[in-house]
């Protein structure tokens, strides 16, 4: 019996819906693994479908097509290593989230999986039913136990499978990224090593679907938790994993592994791959963005810089009376630093029109709110006419902290179809333009070296929709607010509970109110790059009218 095993593994980017194309790719991982005198090509979790389908998986004619994809595949793949895919697969009258080992022109095996996640950006209880606890399938001289995914997370379906004889464990994944989850993966992984005594290999997709980016970073394990191999995150690539048997079984070769980022470039590249997939996968070439001369549309232009390069990035300047020439200047800076186009359009004469037009009905009223937030509608509208008009994406710019308390006018600076800063708390969108300006990597399509003019991360953050404001005129300091707003929503802390660690309450509570009061805001908002575990959207779903609040 043969004593060395070849694994192909490919860590590449599915498009949701995109059977053809998918079914490609992974044909074209088989054609190099088969090249390499691989005896299996592995891919990820539901890779013919991409993930997350959500309800599309609900279709039966969806289901049906990716299916038969997948036994097409199958026969396409006849004379060469075997092929793991994942996929939906229906049986029996249920639907199951699926991972087909496609040999010899047939669909030789289907592990079902076992633990369906159900928290954070997952709904899988709602879509798939269990399937029971696979035993391993064997594939030449190799017997391979495969949980998918969530299976795991947990200790039983591995330790099953060893049991039942798997030799190794090969977890095919679509787990999408938040800061820091390499670590819990790999904490996770390293236990079900102890657990069984068997290598692991842990295959991740890479690439962006809707908030969600997939960061890849896959490794393998050898037993007592030893690393093996480390692939990069967010790099599509296609590797070879050599096994060996020995006296105590089977073992991979060590290969010399990948650096892993820091949490700010983690979070830098997230942001940028999540905005290049989402306009490439909606048909979209190039963006436009409302450029204020403020830092927070000054990261979201260097991050459209760095995802589709400057040739394709739109700046507009829409001053107003109020906009003071340092921000016209400082806006014109960062589009000469990234390279990108700026154009100016004036909205004092359409707001002196529609202040006009609204004067009979606003007569006997003080100016307030409302015809601050007219600026900003206008904005809205104009920069829509440009997108419609030119078929550029618009990217809205606001970062967490605002979204948070409602400090954006919907309809107005919230308006656009993509938002790559959504989940950065303002503190992180300094810090994360300072880093940008120290850094440059290959895979950004922007300039090196200072990209946002340090006068633009230091000077005091305002709207300018009226004489002399500040966001702290509305707002506590944002070292403050962002404090009080990772206890609120990232950590559900009570209000006694942040009180306790020092924050006047009657801050906390005001905070709190404005959090729940603009869920109506959000609801409408534009989807953005998912950062952190508690993101604005499927991470976090409140009632829109609620009227409870902690005062305990």
């Amino acid at each position: 019996m043969a004593d060395t095993f070849r694994l192909t593994l490919a860590q590449v980017n599915p498009t949701v819906g995109a059977l053809e194309q998918n079914a490609a790719r992974a044909r074209k991982a088989w054609l190099e693994g088969k090249a390499a005198g691989a005896q299996m090509v592995a891919l990820p979790e539901m890779f013919i479908t991409g993930y997350q389908t959500q309800d599309l998986v609900l279709r039966p004619a969806f289901v049906a097509d990716a299916m038969a994809r997948v036994r097409a595949l199958a026969a396409d793949c006849a004379d060469g290593p075997a092929l793991g895919i994942g996929t939906p697969w229906h049986e029996g009258g249920r639907l199951y989230n699926a991972y087909c080992i496609l040999a010899e022109g047939a669909v030789q095996a289907a592990v079902l999986k076992h633990h369906l996640p159900n928290d954070g950006v997952f709904d899988e209880v709602r879509l798939y039913t269990p399937g029971p606890v696979n035993g391993p399938y064997r594939i030449g001289p190799l017997r391979i136990g495969t949980p998918i995914c969530e299976d795991a997370w947990y200790d039983d379906v591995a330790e099953a499978q060893a049991e039942s004889g798997a030799e190794i464990l090969l977890v095919p994944n679509g787990s999408p990224y938040h800061r820091n989850k390499h670590e819990i993966r790999m904490n996770l992984m390293v236990a079900r090593v102890v657990e069984t005594g068997l290598p692991l290999v842990y295959l991740n997709m890479v690439g962006g679907q809707d908030d969600q980016v997939f960061d890849g970073a896959s490794f393998a394990l050898n037993r007592g938790g030893r690393l093996a191999m480390q692939l990069p995150p967010f790099a599509e690539m296609v590797t070879h994993l050599d096994l060996t048997r020995g006296a105590e079984g089977w073992e991979i070769v060590p290969q010399a592994p990948a650096a892993l980022p820091d949490e700010w470039e983690q979070d830098y590249h997230a942001m940028v791959l999540s905005l290049r997939d989402y306009l490439g996968k909606s048909g979209f070439s190039k963006v436009l963005l409302g450029l204020s001369g403020g830092v927070d549309s000054a990261l979201v232009a260097a991050v459209a810089t760095d995802a589709i390069g400057a040739a394709n990035v739109r700046c507009v300047m829409l001053p107003s009376r109020y906009t003071s020439q340092a921000s016209l200047d400082d806006a014109a800076a960062v589009a000469n630093a990234l390279g990108a186009g700026l154009d100016t359009l004036p909205i004092g004469g359409p707001h002196e029109a529609v202040t006009d037009a609204l004067a009979p009905l606003f007569a006997g009223r003080e100016p307030d709110l409302t015809e601050e937030n007219l600026q900003s509608r206008l904005r809205g509208l104009l920069l829509m006419a440009l997108s419609n008009k030119f078929g550029e994406m618009l990217l809205t710019t606001g970062n967490k902290s605002e979204v948070a308390v409602g400090y954006a006018t919907i309809y107005g600076d919230m308006a656009g179809g993509y938002n790559p800063i959504k989940d950065l708390y303002k503190t992180r969108v300094f810090e994360t333009c300072r880093w940008r300006n120290a850094n440059h990597r290959d895979w950004m399509m922007g300039p090196e070296g200072v990209v946002i003019p340090p006068q633009v991360i230091d000077k005091p953050p305002s709207a300018e929709l009226r004489e002399d404001q500040r966001d702290e005129d509305s707002l506590p300091p944002y070292p403050e607010l962002d404090a009080i707003l990772e206890g609120l929503v990232d950590r559900d802390e009570s209000v006694a509970e942040l009180v306790a660690r020092g924050f006047a309450r009657e801050t906390v509570e005001r905070v709190e109110h404005l959090v729940y009061l603009s869920e109506y805001k959000r609801f409408q908002a534009a989807p953005g790059t998912r950062l952190t575990p508690r993101a604005f959207w499927l991470d976090r779903r409140y009632p829109i009218v609620n009227r409870w609040r902690d005062r305990a």
